[in-house]
């Protein structure tokens, strides 16, 4: 008996010689859909449409061709007519939450605001669909709306003379940050969820044990910290923006070094003939905080970022 497992190795290349994963084959139009044996109303994208609200409502281990074909009241066998395995349908449910892209940056945005801009673009998109972060990373961009997002990368770092590998290394660092924080921050709330307790609470709580905990003979630096009162539940509520915000500013403040290093410019490249009516992100500031603000906690207890 043919099991899922067999059909994903079926579905590691196209059957039509291109070479191509099936995946990327589907999402670029370039395979054929089934004629024969078609189900009315099924199509390639029902099923993936059906995937993303199960795995939205129910979290990624819930889908399964099994899952999927119930929900769509069809037979399992029916959906590899359109997808051949689940790892292509993963590839096909990220294509489709993305998005496409914001208009490209207008000709005279600065780099950073344009980096920024795209910076929190993909952390909405994360932020709204967690359960795509427990999706493996196994390949690099290769679908439409990927590469869409690739190329709007590249283009808000035109001018900056950072040869083609160093841009690639910045959005890629750029992307791992947004990834990062996004995963770190739904694991915690997970977790302060499965403890029935309030984020204050775990907060406070933590504070106590690593009070209890770190000797400060041995974790000078530690209980110095924890006097300053840095785990403390603040007065006033944190942005929950603040950690992204700093973590954006300081690695944006690395890049900003080499670009000057290189002499290049603030101003995004070329026009590209489409006006000045397209989006500059200003509205979050040159350096990633919301409407130009950045704020942080430094030393200052109870200052919050601007979110």
């Amino acid at each position: 008996m043919t099991d899922e497992s067999t059909r994903e190795r079926a579905g590691e290349s196209g059957d039509d010689g291109t070479g191509l994963p099936a995946s990327i084959e589907a999402a670029w139009g370039l395979r054929e859909r089934p004629t024969k044996g078609r189900k009315p109303g099924l199509s390639l994208a029902r099923i993936v449409d059906t995937a993303v609200t199960v795995a939205a409502t129910e979290g990624l281990p819930a889908v399964s061709m099994g899952r999927i074909a119930k929900k769509l009241g069809v037979s399992p066998m029916s959906l590899y007519r359109y997808v051949a395995a689940k790892d292509e349908l993963y590839v096909l449910m990220q294509e489709a939450i993305i998005g496409d892209p914001p208009a490209l940056p207008a000709p005279g945005t600065d780099w950073r605001t344009a980096m920024a801009e795209w910076a929190w673009e993909m952390r909405r998109i994360c932020y709204e669909n967690l359960w795509a972060l427990r999706i493996p990373v196994s390949s690099p961009p290769a679908t439409p709306r990927m590469v869409a997002w690739w190329e709007w990368g590249l283009v808000a770092l035109e001018g900056t003379r950072l040869d083609w590998s160093e841009k690639l290394s910045v959005i890629l660092m750029v992307n791992g940050h947004v990834r990062h924080e996004a995963t770190l921050m739904a694991d915690l709330a997970a977790a302060v969820e499965a403890s029935g307790r309030s984020a204050d609470a775990v907060l406070a709580g933590y504070g106590r044990t690593i009070q209890k905990l770190a000797d400060p003979a041995r974790f000078p630096s530690v209980a110095e910290m924890l006097a300053a009162g840095v785990l403390d539940v603040p007065e006033e509520p944190e942005s929950p923006d603040y950690e992204f915000v700093f973590g954006l500013e300081r690695m944006l403040d690395g890049i900003d070094l080499l670009v000057r290093e290189r002499g290049g410019d603030s101003g995004v490249g070329r026009d590209r003939g489409t006006g000045g009516d397209r989006g500059t992100g200003a509205g979050r500031g040159t350096g990633g905080g919301r409407d130009g603000g950045v704020g942080g906690r430094g030393g200052e207890k109870g200052a919050k970022p601007v979110a």
